[in-house]
């Protein structure tokens, strides 16, 4: 069956770096774009990135556009986000999810993985 398993959230100061991961299975990862969203506590879930199938569109959110970076790894089945220059307001659970995956179009999310940017 599908999985997406998030991976490299944690504490970091502000103005650190993290890189998060999300490792795929059950699914051909090359063929689909894939997604980073984020929600906050209190907030609505938000979309951070977008990454089309081969990995040459990328989109982002305006809140991160210049300090967050979203990649893959198509041979790996991995889809990295790269964060740097962290606020306090990039605190969220972030998650992975792959959109109108197979012929009934179903969207796939992870567990999620905490991001929290605190000194």
């Amino acid at each position: 069956q599908v999985q997406l398993v998030e991976s490299g959230g944690g504490l970091v100061q502000p103005g650190g770096s993290l890189r998060l991961s999300c490792a795929a299975s059950g699914f051909t990862l090359s063929r689909y774009a894939m997604n980073w969203y984020r929600q906050a506590p209190g907030k609505e879930r938000e979309l951070v990135a977008r990454i089309s199938s081969a990995g040459g569109n990328t989109r982002y959110g305006d809140s991160v556009k210049g300090r967050f970076t979203i990649s893959r790894d198509n041979a790996k089945n991995t889809v990295y986000l790269q964060m740097n220059s962290l606020k306090p307001e990039d605190t969220a659970v972030y998650y992975c999810n792959a959109p109108d995956v197979g012929y009934r179009r179903v969207d796939y999310w992870g567990q999620g993985t905490q991001v929290t940017v605190s000194s």
